[in-house]
């Protein structure tokens, strides 16, 4: 997998597993201090599974569907595992870090997409 790839789908990765966190209750409400309402809730799941829908696509895309989902499963992790320590160490900072790889997700496709 080439830099711009893994860097595109670990950030990604990122973005929709923190989705996915922050639709549950206990995670929002310790990042947010407020519960989330039930359309919030959907909207985040829906954004977190596409976000992951997403990356598998990219990974199989860039690498071939024979070895790109192995190195997905590797990026996946590996944001699961920044996101589960900022969330045990700093959770206020978890949104912050989202913003930032969405953005540097639409830079890296933009870089792709002009290269």
């Amino acid at each position: 997998m080439t830099p711009t790839i893994l860097l595109l789908n670990l950030s990604l990765c990122f973005a929709a597993l923190t989705a996915l966190c922050l639709s549950l209750n206990r995670h929002h409400t310790e990042v947010f201090q407020s519960k989330p309402s039930a359309r919030r809730i959907l909207l985040l799941r829906v954004l977190g599974w596409t976000g992951i829908g997403l990356s598998l696509t990219v990974a199989g895309v860039a690498e071939g569907w024979n070895f790109g989902p192995v190195q997905w499963i590797g990026t996946l992790t590996g944001a699961a595992v920044a996101l589960v320590l900022l969330l045990s160490y700093r959770p206020r900072l978890i949104g912050q870090a989202c913003g930032a790889t969405i953005a540097l997700a639409v830079a890296v496709s933009a870089m792709l997409q002009f290269a």
